[in-house]
């Protein structure tokens, strides 16, 4: 991040500490600074050299804000919240259930000067892209504000688009798209790798895009996010629906899918109760087009991303281990998913990437492909990043470095060249035969070439190929594979240092209370 933007940030989160003191939080913050900056920009449009037309009412447009003080400003701020609301396009969607939560009118006047002390559209869309990145994961970070649940970690986000490799005037989805972060990342790869022309570059603006996000304030984020980094326009259509994108089957098929679900693993809904109550019941969606119905989000969610796919589409998905090994629904849709597609790649992550805890999760790669009478997967690919590392949010954060040898062996642009030195078979236990205590690798197997590219020594370790017949012969087609051995177990001196091991114990205590939540819920019905 760039000195200038550096400051920017610091400027502009200057304010929180006191207005936390007052009881507004991270997220309630980054809400009316999206509101006001959203404003101010509109009004840079409004002014030479852009002289644009907006459908801002004049009674309600950002010079409406700054020359107001006290009680005025703050009633003219809450009545301007609620008349935007009701707009079209971008702006009815940004101002959504809007509300004032900054209750001091002197803050709120400090605020806005200081955003009306910088001009936003000189900012190059890399700078205000950057700005407004840097605050939401502020924001995730914050443990009250329940926010973690709607951010990828970014360096996987990336490193999911650069196999993907998505190309100009194709179509990227997310049916569940948080603030954003695919399309983002989509976005710069395709800019950094392609030279648009002007149709290109209009195209990428304002119809490669289309997701959904039920959470209005989370799709309010999105909308602004995108926005800065240049994607939709401040009078375009909203590209971002607010509908449950499993309610029903996609009007359109998509080019690209790239999505990471919520983990909660029931879907519900709240309704009323004869005594006016306020309750929660699982909500099942009976879709035709799927292949097994059940309440369980995560596979719902696998089940509607194939459907939303072009014959020639390809999906790169984050899915929790529940969804490559529970049985029932679960053995159903995977082996339906092995038949349709070419499931060809399964990256096992590691915990303590997540701001939301005790999760265990993996990515999914598949293309979708037509009817056949023999199943499209013919292999699958694995990478083990999971056993023996070792992350934490703060100390030993995700980056894109330590992804680029997953990268390398996925093979982007030409996967179907991938090799491996020795292929073992599974065995009933779901290990590599005599390869669950792992030895050394010989000098014979210290390094191999992909593709011209030399790859470390110890990479096969991690990277091993199974075969669709050994995958089906497996208990409930079970995808959960492993094999390598989790050296601390065997050796005391590789333990890792104890917030680690303090952080992994939380994740598998949170992992546990779910699973016993869920179980005391069964019991309950």
């Amino acid at each position: 991040m760039s000195n200038n933007t550096s400051s920017i940030v610091s400027k502009v989160w200057s304010f929180c500490n006191p207005l936390r003191d007052v009881g507004v939080g991270y997220g309630d913050y980054l809400e009316q600074l999206t509101y006001l900056l959203f404003l101010k920009m509109a009004d840079e449009y409004s002014k030479p050299p852009h002289n644009r037309k907006l459908n801002i009412p004049k009674t309600y447009n950002w010079e409406s804000l700054i020359n107001k003080k006290g009680a005025e400003l703050e009633l003219h701020y809450v009545t301007l919240l609620r008349e935007l609301s009701t707009a079209k396009g971008i702006l009815g969607q940004i101002f959504t259930k809007s509300q004032n939560k900054i209750q001091d009118p002197a803050m709120l006047a400090k605020i806005i000067d200081m955003i009306d002390s910088e001009q936003w559209l000189v900012m190059g869309a890399d700078v205000k892209g950057d700005i407004y990145e840097k605050l939401l994961e502020q924001n995730a970070q914050d443990v009250k504000s329940g926010a973690g649940q709607y951010f990828t970690p970014r360096p996987l986000i990336r490193a999911m688009v650069e196999c993907i490799q998505p190309q100009p005037m194709k179509t990227i989805a997310d049916p569940a798209c948080g603030t954003g972060g695919f399309f983002l990342a989509a976005y710069d790869y395709i800019v950094a790798n392609n030279k648009l022309d002007k149709t290109q570059n209009q195209a990428l603006k304002l119809s490669t895009f289309y997701g959904n996000e039920i959470v209005a304030g989370t799709r309010r984020l999105a909308l602004m996010n995108m926005f800065l980094h240049n994607i939709g326009d401040i009078d375009s259509d909203n590209f971002i629906s607010p509908a449950d994108a499993l309610i029903a089957a996609s009007p359109i098929t998509y080019d690209y899918v790239l999505a990471n679900p919520p983990f909660g693993k029931k879907s519900s809904q709240t309704f009323t109760n004869d005594e006016g109550e306020q309750e929660k019941d699982d909500l099942t969606y009976n879709r035709q087009d799927f292949w097994a119905t059940t309440s369980n989000k995560q596979l719902n969610f696998v089940q509607h991303i194939r459907s939303m796919l072009k014959t020639t589409g390809v999906a790169a998905v984050v899915v929790p281990d529940n969804v490559l090994f529970e049985g029932g629904a679960g053995e159903t849709v995977r082996k339906k998913l092995l038949e349709t597609t070419d499931l060809h790649t399964i990256l096992r992550l590691p915990t303590g990437i997540f701001y939301a805890q005790g999760v265990k999760a993996n990515v999914i790669f598949f293309d979708n492909k037509p009817a056949s009478k023999t199943p499209w997967t013919k292999e699958i690919w694995v990478y083990d990043y999971r056993t023996n590392i070792h992350h934490t949010l703060k100390k030993n954060p995700l980056n894109i470095e330590v992804l680029k040898d997953f990268i390398k062996c996925y093979n982007p642009g030409n996967r179907h060249k991938r090799k491996e030195l020795v292929s073992a078979p599974l065995n009933e236990r779901g290990a590599l035969s005599g390869a669950e205590v792992q030895t050394p690798l010989n000098e014979q197997r210290g390094k191999r070439t992909l593709s011209g590219a030399e790859v470390a020594e110890g990479t096969e370790d991690r990277w091993r190929k199974f075969t669709y017949a050994e995958i089906i012969a497996r208990d409930k087609t079970s995808l959960d594979i492993t094999w390598l051995k989790d050296k601390s177990l065997a050796d005391l001196d590789n333990l890792p240092d104890p917030d680690i091991i303090a952080s992994e114990i939380i994740e598998n205590l949170e992992a546990g209370l779910a699973s016993f939540r869920e179980i005391m819920g069964k019991l309950g019905e």
